[in-house]
């Protein structure tokens, strides 16, 4: 008989940003190394059902799962540190549970009960706590709180977590809270009171916190453990230290110092099946801090003001930066920015071009020129999803000399519509969840430099979009020399495209950037860092 699921919440005060969920992606990473099958569950406080409408600006990216969940950015956090896949049920919010429980009270199910924030809102929460845990057969579940403590959008997650707690007892479930002490240059002292603060409206909501992770800029010295400790209520080997790390994935090993995983699993009444070993996290930590040499890739797109927004790109690049032993510099380049009188200027002194994905045409002239540059100037580049529709555009202007050649999304009645609307779109009138999204399968030419960069023909990958490459066009672009090299088998969606000839030339309207973690970083990612440092040692050589 499996083992009854532990249940961590991880909560947060003070302020928003403290990085709750890289709290908990790491937590989870040192239970995971214990021995542990851990999950994390995001549960977000706003109405949406979920970001998928969200302007990027709102909420930084949207992450797709590979069921097709729209879900919030912090789970490709949980992916990246973990690899293991997240699904739907793993980002919850206000709005799912309001409208799972609009739809019961419609069908009758509440027996003519009037339907209250407590009990039916609360219990769809606390069972929204346990479906996954059942249906991912964790040992342990950890459940992220958004927001912070005292926003009026948590109050019913709180008593979910306040009923729940006292349901299931201290040894089967915990409260993390993740709070700020502040240091006050004036004063030259670290200010405990709005952890004090933070507990306090906890305790409003009747939860005692069990472990508090204090964010600081400064090491927290003993007596102030203590004060904290004796004013929250909490074991002062409960007070664990979160400083600021230069990278995220440092994270993991200073709890670990801290002996966060002990203290939950000595609360919990878990044993540590096996020693921590963070081999492979030391030597990718080590190389990438350490490199011989760097380069520089350009990432073009619409929303850059916001970095949140291409989360997992800069991440993914980031992460191939250690299997090529170069450091990987981004730089983040407005598309509205880039005109044809400027972009050599802009663009030159790049080791590679990324033009990343969006909707709108506000900008996408830009991406056309950042596309036409990297391809004439034989510099690499790599499209993703409207990247690799701006590709196609601009092949079919400049190469194939295609009058009026555009996407359907900016023009209707474009002469030469290269990027079309899906033909299961053109009845869709909702917009949340309605795109294509998810992991689909792809057949990768023979021959192909995709089929050498995966080492396969058959891949899956995610996607989300609503437009694709209109196969009408597909002998002429052939033929002219971008080579459509990966196809879904079962509705012969064009997902990649090539240039033949090019020094790294690929399209893909599928998102690698959502399959790629620590410990299995993408190859397509890896594959463009390698040909960007390739490019960039090529310049070097001639200038000297």
């Amino acid at each position: 008989m499996p083992r009854p699921t532990k249940y961590v919440f991880v909560t947060g005060g003070v302020t928003s940003s403290l990085g709750k969920g890289i709290l908990a992606a790491s937590l989870a990473k040192l239970l995971q190394l214990r021995g542990y099958s851990v999950t994390i569950q995001k549960l977000d406080p706003y109405l949406n059902i979920d970001p998928g409408t969200l302007n990027p600006y709102e909420h930084g990216e949207c992450y797709v799962t590979d069921d097709g969940a729209e879900t919030d950015l912090d789970l490709g956090h949980y992916e990246r540190f973990l690899n293991v896949p997240t699904s739907q049920a793993n980002n919850v919010t206000t709005g799912k549970i309001y409208e799972t429980v609009i739809r019961k009270e419609r069908m009758g199910e509440y027996g003519g009960k009037t339907v209250q924030v407590i009990p039916h809102i609360t219990d769809e929460i606390k069972r929204n706590f346990t479906l996954i845990s059942e249906e991912q057969h964790c040992d342990v579940l950890i459940s992220e709180i958004g927001g912070t403590v005292g926003d009026i959008e948590s109050l019913p997650y709180l008593e979910a977590l306040r009923q729940f707690r006292y349901d299931y007892g201290e040894a089967h479930c915990l409260v993390i809270h993740l709070t700020l002490v502040p240091y006050l240059k004036a004063a030259g002292e670290l200010k405990t009171k709005p952890t004090q603060h933070s507990v306090k409206s906890l305790l409003q909501s009747g939860i005692q916190p069990d472990i508090l992770v204090c964010r600081s800029e400064h090491k927290l010295p003993q007596d102030v453990r203590t004060k904290i400790a004796r004013f929250c209520n909490v074991a002062v080997d409960s007070v664990i230290e979160n400083i600021n790390a230069p990278s995220i994935y440092d994270v993991p090993f200073l709890l670990a110092k801290e002996q966060l995983d002990m203290v939950v699993m000595r609360r919990l009444r878990l044993n540590a099946k096996n020693d921590l070993d963070f081999s492979y996290w030391k030597n990718f930590s080590t190389a990438l801090k350490n490199p011989s040499d760097e380069v520089t890739i350009g990432l073009v797109g619409k929303y850059v003001e916001l970095h949140d927004a291409y989360l997992s790109i800069s991440e993914s690049l980031s992460i191939s930066g250690p299997g090529n032993d170069v450091k990987v510099n981004i730089e983040w380049i407005h598309s509205e920015d880039i005109t044809q009188e400027n972009v050599k200027r802009v663009l030159s002194h790049l080791d590679g071009i990324l033009v990343a994905p969006g909707f709108g045409y506000r900008g996408f002239e830009g991406k056309i020129n950042a596309v036409r540059y990297a391809r004439e100037q034989n510099i690499p580049f790599l499209g993703i999803c409207l990247g690799m529709q701006a590709a196609v555009i601009e092949f079919g202007r400049n190469v194939l000399n295609l009058e009026d050649c555009n996407s359907t999304e900016f023009k209707e009645d474009a002469e030469n519509p290269v990027i079309s609307l899906m033909e299961e779109q053109k009845d869709v009138t909702q917009l949340g969840g309605t795109m294509r999204l998810g992991a689909y399968a792809c057949k990768l030419s023979k021959g192909s430099r995709l089929e050498e960069i995966y080492g396969a023909t058959q891949i899956e990958e995610r996607h989300r979009h609503r437009y694709e490459f209109n196969n009408a066009f597909k002998e002429a672009f052939k033929e002219a020399g971008m080579l459509p090299t990966g196809i879904n088998p079962k509705n012969k969606l064009v997902e990649t495209v090539e240039i033949k000839g090019h020094r790294f030339f690929i399209g893909t309207q599928f998102h690698p950037e959502y399959k790629c973690t620590v410990e299995k970083p993408h190859p397509l990612f890896g594959a463009f860092v390698k040909s960007a440092h390739s490019y960039k040692l090529e310049k070097e050589k001639v200038k000297a």
